[in-house]
């Protein structure tokens, strides 16, 4: 490692010293090496573009992705290259807070949701390993005479989650002590945070798993589903649909009723008569409370993907029709009372990949796409009151964006104290902004906010954030990388590094499995999910079926993200 890095410091010497010692050169000498504003955003753009063409690249089917670029610029920090310490200081940090505040509108519509049913379980099994690895890290810290810096560091890379290193260093700048040291953890132990997860999965799978616990069929994680009774219970004949709602406390949606061939659109007032045919839309566990209701649940599988709606009766069609006219962002679809002014019904909702069921309580958001059931002229009048304008979609609503992180900082500065502890903490640029994007990304519809980006837009502002800020701690942390490795505190920080990886994974991993009897797919991707670990993630998807992993992954990730971001600060403030 040490011939390797003199090798590749002095291929860069040649041209340092050509650059600076011939005149003609002085542009170039000095887009690379004089500190300036065009230098730093040359050497900046240098880094990102080289750190993620070399994260596509797979090893064993691992990438690093845009973790990379975290390597290139402790590469390029160890090479010499450096740029004024305030534009670093700013890029780090506007990367930081773009990428975090990013990520919180990103997991902020299903953040709350995730405390429901099986999600509270998972959730408390994630923050079992949060837990455990910080009481490890903490032990690990006086056995091993570590100063706790350091491993909050270490930790931070065994984990893979670069925004509790950064509420770390900002712990540390509060107290006013150096906060490069836990950059150097992190960047030590990264790698084997990465490949620790999958070892760990690999293993508990070779030895603790049984077929039984791999479930082969993916379980449908839609909120509706679709089915047709016919109506024989004496109860609801000549009642109207208004009255029959307040039988059960089970919500549905009536989409189709036929009566002697003939199809219509039922509203509140349509009244039952024996014979007629429901087609319902609601979820699956109130079909037997919907059997009892009306009678008799016809055989017909009515959710299935390639159903041809339009050609279900000649005198209706549906269609799916976006929702893009913003003052409608936040209101609840039975005040656009749809059904009674234009004889259309609609039947479904569908929100970030999941389908909601259209109860007149659902407060609508920019970007939904809901399935209109009725005549071919009125789907085209309310087309006119939802909008269905693609084009305006597509440009971002930057104004919601800036606001939204201004906010995030404010409150970021805002210090609280913990009884027991002198100094306040503060939710820093880490913590103040992923918390306001989570809230904004929740309650903002019901605001009238225009929170909504398509994913591709969060996606953009996400990584570029994410770049901008590893090129930054890399390239400060890259000065003393090497010297630190090859110290025998070095190694000593790699094997901390990879038993905080493995050790709480296993040991929580195996409760979830064998005593909570959970399968092992929803218990890898809740690991993943809780380690931050999305190259894990995918290793789990190649080789167990179904998405299991993807929904525990998605279910816990929000939570032990902020999770760990506290945390990270309070050990700091705690202990130092």
């Amino acid at each position: 490692m040490r011939l390797f890095c003199l090798y590749t410091q002095n291929c860069f010497l040649p041209l340092h010293r050509f650059c600076q010692h011939t005149g003609r050169m002085d542009w170039l000498y000095n887009a690379f090496f004089e500190h300036s504003a065009l230098q730093a955003m040359v050497v900046l753009s240098v880094i990102c573009a080289l750190g993620l063409a070399l994260g596509k690249i797979k090893v064993l089917g691992i990438s690093l992705g845009v973790t990379f670029v975290f390597f290139v610029g402790i590469l390029a920090g160890h090479l010499g290259f450096s740029i004024d310490p305030r534009m670093l200081l700013y890029a780090e940090n506007f990367g930081l807070v773009l990428f975090v505040y990013a990520l919180g509108l990103q997991v902020g519509p299903g953040f709350f949701s995730a405390f429901r049913k099986d999600g509270l379980t998972l959730n408390a099994l994630a923050m079992g390993v949060v837990i455990v690895g910080t009481l490890f890290a903490v032990a690990l810290s006086f056995a091993m005479q570590i100063p706790i810096g350091d491993m909050v560091g270490v930790l931070c890379g065994a984990v893979t989650n670069t925004p509790a290193l950064a509420a770390a260093q900002d712990a540390l700048k509060q107290l006013g002590l150096p906060n490069s040291s836990p950059a150097l953890g992190c960047a030590v132990t990264y790698p084997l945070g990465v490949v620790g997860v999958i070892l760990a999965l690999f293993f508990m799978r070779r030895f603790f798993v049984k077929p039984s616990d791999i479930v082969e069929e993916g379980e449908d994680h839609s909120a509706t589903y679709i089915s047709s009774y016919q109506v024989h219970n004496p109860a609801v004949f000549g009642k109207n649909l208004r009255e029959i709602s307040h039988f059960i406390n089970h919500p549905f949606v009536i989409s189709r009723l036929w009566r002697n061939g003939k199809v219509s659109i039922p509203v509140g007032s349509s009244v039952l008569q024996e014979g007629d045919r429901l087609l319902v839309i609601s979820s699956e566990e109130d079909n037997k409370a919907l059997t009892f209701l009306f009678g008799e649940q016809e055989n017909t599988d009515w959710n299935k993907d390639d159903i041809d709606w339009n050609a279900i009766d000649s005198q209706l069609i549906s269609q799916r029709i976006l929702i893009t006219r913003p003052e409608l962002n936040g209101k609840k679809l039975g005040a656009l009372k749809l059904r009674s002014n234009y004889g259309v019904n609609i039947s479904r909702i569908y929100r970030s990949g999941v389908q909601l069921l259209a109860s007149p309580g659902l407060r609508l958001q920019l970007g939904d796409r809901v399935t209109v059931v009725g005549e071919a002229a009125s789907i085209k009048n309310v087309e006119r009151v939802l909008g269905n304008a693609v084009k305006s979609l597509n440009e971002p609503n930057l104004i919601s964006v800036f606001i939204g992180m201004m906010i995030g900082l404010i409150i970021g500065s805002i210090p609280f104290f913990i009884p027991g502890m002198d100094t306040p903490v503060r939710l820093g640029l880490a913590g103040g902004p992923v918390i306001v994007g989570i809230l904004i990304g929740t309650f903002g519809p019901r605001m009238h906010m225009i929170t909504y980006t398509t994913q591709s837009a969060n996606l953009m502002l996400r990584a570029l954030g994410l770049a901008l800020y590893l090129a930054c701690l890399g390239l400060d942390a890259g000065v003393h990388f090497f010297e630190v490795v090859m110290r025998p505190e070095g190694a000593l920080w790699i094997l901390a590094g990879f038993l905080l990886t493995v050790l709480p994974v296993l040991v929580v991993g195996l409760v979830a499995l064998k005593v909570m009897h959970i399968d092992f797919g929803t218990v890898s991707g809740m690991l993943c999910g809780s380690m931050a670990n999305p190259m894990a993630l995918n290793y789990s998807n190649d080789t167990l079926p179904g998405d299991h992993p993807s929904v525990a992954y998605a279910t816990v990730y929000p939570v032990c993200t902020f999770a760990r971001v506290i945390i990270a600060q309070v050990v700091i403030l705690a202990m130092l």
